[in-house]
C-alpha cells in the first residue's frame, strides 16, 4: 500500500522579468521550492529583492514570465491584497461577489467581516473611496473568512493600530496554527517567531536553507 500524498504548493523554475526603459529587469530566476501541508516557510530578502512579486505569483495574482506553480492544496491570495476589488462597487457588493465564488453564506460572512474589519457604514460605500488602511482591513477580513490550507503573507500588510494587528496575528498564528504559511519578510524576529523553515531571496536567486537560523544568518551576512 503506497503512502498518502502530502498536499503541497510547489514552485517550478519560476522566472519573472519586467520591461524597463532600456530592456528588461529580471527579478526572479529559476525559483524552485516546495511547501508541504503544515509547513511555515519564511522567505527573507532585502527591499526590492522580489519577495512581494513571488508571493503574488504563488497566489495567482501575477503571472510568471516562465515556470509554473503546482498546487494540491488551496492557497489564499496574498493577505490584505486589495487589487482585486472593483472600486466602483461597495464593500458589501464585493463581499457578495466573494461569497458567490466561494459558496459562502452571505449573512454569516457579512457578520464576520463587520466585526473583524469594523468599517461601519463605510462598508456600503464604493471601495474607491476607502483609504489604504480601510482597503487592507476589508481585504484581510475577506481573506481570513475563507478557510484556505495555505495562507500567503506579505509582511507589508502586518501594519495598522496595535489592536487590529493583534486580531490579525490571533487569526493567523493562533486559530490557524495547523495551516501552511508562506511569509515574505526582511524582519528577522518575525521570521524566527512564526516559521519552521527558512529561505533567502537575493540577486534574483532563491536558496532554501536547512533551518530558519541559517536563513537569518545568511541574510545578516548580506
Amino acid at each position: 500500500m503506497s503512502d498518502p500524498v502530502v498536499p503541497f504548493v510547489r514552485c517550478i523554475d519560476i522566472c519573472k522579468s519586467f520591461p524597463v526603459h532600456r530592456g528588461v529587469r529580471r527579478v526572479l530566476h529559476d525559483v524552485n521550492f516546495t511547501v508541504e501541508k503544515g509547513q511555515k516557510l519564511g522567505i527573507m530578502g532585502r527591499n526590492g529583492a522580489g519577495k512581494s512579486t513571488l508571493i503574488k505569483i504563488i497566489g495567482g495574482v501575477e503571472l510568471a514570465t516562465s515556470g509554473l506553480v503546482d498546487r494540491t492544496m488551496s492557497v489564499s491570495w496574498p493577505l490584505a491584497f486589495g487589487g482585486a476589488f472593483q472600486g466602483s462597487l461597495s464593500g458589501l457588493d464585493n463581499l457578495r461577489f466573494i461569497c458567490r465564488i466561494y459558496n459562502l453564506d452571505y449573512k454569516n460572512t457579512r457578520a464576520y467581516v463587520d466585526d473583524f474589519a469594523q468599517l461601519g457604514k463605510q462598508l456600503a460605500e464604493p471601495v474607491k473611496t476607502y483609504s489604504s488602511g480601510m482597503r487592507a482591513r476589508l481585504a484581510f477580513a475577506l481573506s481570513i473568512v475563507i478557510e484556505f490550507d495555505c495562507y500567503l503573507i506579505d509582511e507589508v500588510i502586518m501594519v495598522g493600530d496595535a489592536r487590529f494587528l493583534q486580531k490579525c496575528q490571533d487569526e493567523l498564528f493562533g486559530r490557524r496554527a495547523n495551516r501552511s504559511l508562506i511569509i515574505v519578510s526582511h524582519d528577522m524576529g518575525f521570521i524566527r517567531e512564526h516559521c519552521t523553515v527558512g529561505a533567502l531571496l537575493h540577486d534574483t536567486h532563491f536558496r532554501m536553507c536547512d533551518s530558519v537560523t541559517e536563513a537569518v544568518e545568511r541574510y545578516e551576512a548580506l
